[in-house]
């Protein structure tokens, strides 16, 4: 029923009552309209509101309504809180000129875009601004030294850009200033280091570059800076020494070089010092031992040299060392095991030698320890467990010897990674005593005594590799399949005799290895149960009978190897079914009858049926009409044939990884999307593996330098998150499907990602081997330089030229290019740039830029190469330079001076190349089509 039958009444009243309303006291006046202009879809702004006939007595409504602070007698509105209320849209900036005695305004956490209005720098007695988490835009505007009583300024986490605002250092009370998180670039003012009473600097996370002015080290009342993740130039200014408050320092991933400067040893009262990710060189200070308070020291991923200083055994407050992925040597320090707070320690990929400190472990209580990749003898410390809490212990790929008795113990172990050493005895780990331990990878030892009889005991196992123990010996344990969260079973070359056990329960198990071991008996029908296997291999056994048709019938299954047994009867039609079948052997068994007819199973090629002399049929030769029909006729239970060689394995991994599917989590709106190269995995598993108290080989968010992660499969990976909102979902996850489909031998693979739609990871090949950055002072000789300059030119000619639409990398430098075991280069992060640009909505009108840029870079890698590293980021310097003067200072450094007329004429076509590619003016530079052409002359190159 209509209530007002006269639509002009209605409109008539409705005017009353606002006008009644809007009439009440300018602060509500000014905040309903304020309401008016905002974007509030989640009604976040329903109580502002002012009831017809209300009456308050002269006091401001808006007193009562959310966000709102007034003094005493609610007649003066002096603060606005109006964070985390999902608002949006530009932020109004007329109604502000109500706000006279304003002292705090908060809007954080909202989604306000466009510029910031320049009405707020009126409210003069402010004293705190809070615009942090929103997508403001555009240049900082100019005004807000008008703001003369400001103590904090929070802007984290925008989309700012152009030069820092110079007129913040005229605020003289400023105690808070957080500018991180936008695309502010240029360098850092030096006027930044005149604030007198500034206690927190933050301005991390932008696109900042220039020198780090060393007249921040004026500012003596700060107590945390953190100004790292940007592309600095130059060194660390020693006057930052001088910063005598500082409690807290993060640079890292900064771009910065040279070595640590010492004077930084006078920040006696730091307690965090993050210097990671940079081109840092030289020695650690031992001077660092002054620094007493100090709790969290984190120099990885730098290119720091030398021994641990003896004189860290003075920092009793240590809890976080990390020196991962540096160039550092000698014996770690006896006094590292005598801190009483050390928790984490970290030194893997470096140089290390001789043998962990006895002690370490027994003066505190040590939770995770890598020092992986080094070449580390000894044996385990006894200690290692004392302190009850270790529950990471990663000593892989050193030099390690003795047993694993200092374990016997050690009920607090989630993962244990000791593959690649020389560990040698029985593994006397009782495994029920682990209740949470879920990796575990022995693999690569001289372990006896086979695999411990309680494994069925640990119930959160999901990974367990113990291959390459060739006299493990011993049988594969009853209750193996058993446990609930098994995914990954791999005991190849063990010298394990005896029937594979009952397959009663393996609802988790994706991968079984068992090759090359002394197995016999038949593949139990019970392996019906393993729903989820992938991938088996039983090759290079004893195994008989016929293969199950349930093997065959399994939804999962990718890859069956089954060659080299004593397997007979036929192959069962079931595996022709299969729609994820990318490997099935049967070679060198005694399998007969004709391959069943399916384009799969003939698609195999030669090698997964030969040595079967009864077998026939495409791609073997054909069958005659007897044994046409005794194929036909046969039992109607194909079987699966056996394992492959030694060489017919690296088959199987190679075509396991040409395996494309798109899987959708069972979590929320998490999907996976795999690309060439990646098993096939649900969205659930993958988050597991990313689970830090699982297997997740990150740091601690102190200091995430490196993020790796091991697979249901026990593939590693690398993982960049990435983040986005909603809108843009689309938009992105097409790009990063066209990075995972960049296939070339001179790029690190994108394997997929696990995405919903706010953010993804984004998982890459693992490849251990280093980096350019890394490796680049080690002198070569020519032919291997050539290969590297090549590879390195290949791999971007095909990004540029061979994709459609172009890939520009966007971050060529050498510590993005990384080698493979063949120590063939591979081009690391292409496109991640232009991908978190994407994220943000920003378009992709610099993609030519952007390409001429890669050039620029290239050529000044080709310099870093061929001066073993002394020319890094060389481009604007040589082209300064006489080109003889240059020339000659190569050939020195590559000894060509008494060398043939080639060989000089090959490096003077290089240095040519890399002085096209860094000319100043972008359209001069070659296309790295041209540049390939003209490099493939070079009879160094190789094949």
């Amino acid at each position: 029923m209509e209530i007002f039958p006269w639509p002009h009444l209605k409109l008539l009243l409705s005017s009353m009552l606002i006008a009644v309303a809007l009439a009440v006291d300018p602060y509500s006046d000014a905040l309903l309209s304020f309401k008016s202009e905002v974007i509030d879809h989640f009604h976040s702004l329903d109580d502002w509101l002012v009831r017809h006939g209300e009456n308050r007595s002269g006091k401001v409504h808006a007193c009562s309504w959310s966000g709102i602070k007034c003094d005493n007698n609610s007649t003066i509105v002096i603060g606005l809180d109006l964070s985390t209320k999902k608002l949006g849209g530009k932020l109004p900036g007329k109604q502000f000129g109500v706000f006279t005695e304003l002292v705090e305004l908060n809007i954080s956490q909202n989604a306000f875009s466009g510029e910031i209005p320049i009405e707020i720098f009126n409210l003069t007695g402010l004293r705190s601004l809070d615009i942090s988490r929103n997508n403001f835009s555009g240049h900082f505007p100019g005004g807000i030294s008008g703001l003369r009583n400001l103590v904090v300024l929070d802007a984290f986490s925008n989309s700012f850009s152009g030069p820092l605002p110079v007129e913040l250092s005229k605020l003289e009370f400023l105690k808070v200033l957080n500018l991180a998180g936008s695309y502010f670039d240029g360098p850092i003012p030096s006027a930044y280091g005149s604030f007198k009473r500034l206690e927190f600097l933050h301005l991390a996370g932008n696109s900042l570059s220039g020198n780090i002015p060393p007249e921040l080290g004026n500012l003596q009342t700060v107590t945390h800076m953190e100004i790292g993740y940007n592309s600095y130039e130059g060194n660390i200014p020693w006057q930052l020494g001088n910063m005598s408050e500082l409690r807290y320092l993060d640079i890292a991933g900064a771009n910065l070089s040279g070595s640590i400067p010492r004077h930084l040893s006078n920040l006696t009262k730091l307690q965090s010092l993050f210097l990671f990710r940079n081109q840092l060189t030289g020695l650690i200070p031992w001077e660092f031992s002054r620094i007493l308070p100090l709790t969290n020291l984190d120099l990885s991923d730098n290119m720091i040299s030398g021994p641990i200083p003896e004189s860290f055994a003075e920092l009793k407050n240590l809890r976080l060392l990390s020196l991962m992925y540096n160039e550092m040597n000698g014996t770690v320090p006896d006094g590292i095991a005598e801190l009483p707070s050390l928790d984490t320690l970290f030194i893997w990929n470096n140089f290390f030698t001789g043998s962990l400190p006895r002690n370490l472990g027994k003066n505190s209580k040590l939770r995770w320890l890598d020092v992986s990749t080094n070449s580390i003898i000894g044996s385990i410390p006894p200690h290692i467990c004392a302190g009850g809490e270790l529950f990471k212990l990663i000593l892989f790929s050193n030099k390690f010897t003795g047993n694993l008795s200092p374990l016997s113990n050690c009920s607090s172990l989630v993962r244990i990674r000791l593959e690649d050493n020389s560990f040698s005895g029985e593994i006397p780990l009782t495994l029920s005593h682990l209740p949470d331990v879920t990796y575990i990878d022995f693999s690569g030892n001289r372990f006896t005594g086979g695999i411990p009889s309680d494994i069925s005991q640990a119930s959160k196992l999901q990974y367990f590799n113990v291959s390459n123990n060739p006299e493990l010996g011993g049988m594969v344990p009853e209750e193996t399949w058993s446990l609930p969260l098994l995914q990954n079973f791999s005991a190849s070359s063990c010298n394990i005799s005896g029937n594979l056990p009952p397959f009663r329960s393996c609802k988790s198990m994706l991968v079984v290895e068992l090759q090359m071991n002394d197995i016999s008996g038949a593949v139990p029908k019970s392996i019906s149960n393993c729903k989820s296997l992938e991938i088996i291999n039983l090759a290079c056994n004893q195994l008989i009978g016929h293969i199950p048709e349930e093997l065959a019938s399994l939804p999962a299954l990718s890859v069956a190897d089954l060659s080299h047994n004593n397997f007979s009867g036929s192959i069962p039609g079931e595996f022709g079914k299969s729609t994820n079948l990318l490997l099935l052997n049967v070679s060198f068994n005694d399998i007969s009858g004709s391959i069943p007819s399916e384009k799969v199973l003939q698609s195999m090629g030669r090698s997964a049926y030969v040595g079967n002399p009864e077998l026939c049929g495409a791609p073997l030769r054909a069958c005659s009409a007897s044994m046409a029909i005794f194929g036909s006729k046969g039992t109607g239970k194909l079987r699966l044939v056996l394992l492959l060689s030694a060489g017919v394995a690296i088959l199987v991994s190679a075509l396991v990884f040409w395996l494309v599917y798109l899987r959708k989590g069972s979590k929320g709106q998490w999907k996976m999307e795999s690309f060439i190269g990646l098993p096939q995995f649900k969205a659930n598993d993958v988050l597991r593996s990313f689970d830090s108290n699982e297997s997740m080989d990150e740091l601690p968010p102190l200091s995430a330098a490196v993020c790796k992660a091991v697979l249901p499969t026990g593939i590693t990976v690398l993982v960049k998150k990435v983040e986005w909102e909603p809108k843009r979902m689309k938009v992105v996850s097409e790009f990063v499907t066209q990075m995972g489909n960049a296939r070339h031998r001179n790029l690190i693979r994108l394997l997929g990602f696990c995405y919903n739609k706010h953010m993804a990871y984004m998982l890459y090949d693992y490849l251990p081997n280093g980096n350019l950055a890394e490796k680049v002072r080690i002198p070569r000789d020519w032919s291997t330089k050539c290969r590297i300059i090549i590879g390195i030119a290949k791999g971007l000619c095909f990004l540029h030229h061979d994709c459609n639409p172009a890939i520009s990398h966007g971050d060529l430098k050498s510590s993005n290019i990384v080698f493979d075991d063949n120590f063939e280069p591979r081009l690391a992060d292409f496109g991640f740039r232009y991908l978190t640009e994407l994220t943000k909505g920003q378009s992709n009108e610099a993609i030519k830029d952007e390409l001429y840029m890669d050039i620029y870079k290239f050529g000044e890698i080709i310099l870093e190469i061929l001066t073993n590293g002394r020319l890094i980021n060389g481009g604007e310097n040589t082209q300064s330079k006489p080109k003889d003067v240059l020339l000659r200072e190569i050939c020195n450094e590559n000894e060509a001076t008494d060398s043939t007329n080639s060989l000089q004429d090959e490096i003077k076509l290089v240095v040519d190349v890399a002085l096209l590619c860094t000319r100043s003016r972008p359209a001069d530079r070659p296309s790295m089509e041209d540049a390939l052409k003209l490099l493939s002359g070079l009879k160094g190159q190789g094949k």
